[in-house]
């Protein structure tokens, strides 16, 4: 099944998408502002990953596709935990010509849906690098998402420390939200 937004689709990650997914797993520019720790992917580890991805598990990824473009990103709900009904997101858009024109807010709003309307989960979690003001905007003040922690100097960055921020969203937020911004009374 396909997560739909009002100009996404999420969907399976297919063996064509790679290429792709590797130029972006190994842009230095893409990866100072995501979390984690990060080494040059060659096509073989790329594979290797494709080949363990199922939907059998608690850790789904999608390629995150639009008609007019195809592949624009990644999302993924991981860490699902269905005892708590919790469950962690992260979302990369590639081409830096596509940010700023809705895509990331339709995705976490389609990754919002799909966890609160679909699988009945409470929240939802994600961390953020402090000196990613664009992702802040998207979940903080366009998604529902609060910030509610900062754990300090978290991250290194180009010779510096940065620190990494807690956001989170639960069921409520997001009824909330969508009962006040009508977001989807409009697709």
């Amino acid at each position: 099944m396909n997560i739909k937004g009002k100009k996404v689709t999420l969907r399976a990650i297919e063996k064509e998408d790679l290429e792709l997914l590797q130029y972006w797993s190994n842009d230095p520019e893409i990866n100072y502002m995501l979390g984690g720790w990060h080494f040059p992917s060659s096509k073989q580890d790329q594979e290797k990953w494709f080949q363990g991805l199922s939907v059998n598990g608690n850790h789904q990824r999608f390629a995150i596709d639009t008609d007019e473009l195809g592949l624009i990103g990644m999302a993924n709900l991981v860490e699902i935990n269905w005892k708590d009904r919790n469950a962690f997101h992260g979302m990369l858009l590639g081409d830096s010509n596509i940010r700023g024109k809705g895509y990331g807010v339709d995705t976490v709003m389609a990754i919002n849906r799909y966890a609160f309307e679909e699988l009945g989960l409470m929240r939802m979690d994600t961390t953020i690098i402090a000196n990613n003001a664009p992702s802040i905007g998207v979940y903080t003040k366009k998604c529902g998402w609060i910030i509610e922690g900062i754990k300090k100097n978290h991250y290194f960055r180009k010779n510096q420390w940065i620190d990494q921020l807690i956001i989170g969203i639960t069921r409520d937020d997001y009824f909330s939200l969508i009962d006040e911004n009508k977001y989807w009374d409009h697709d």
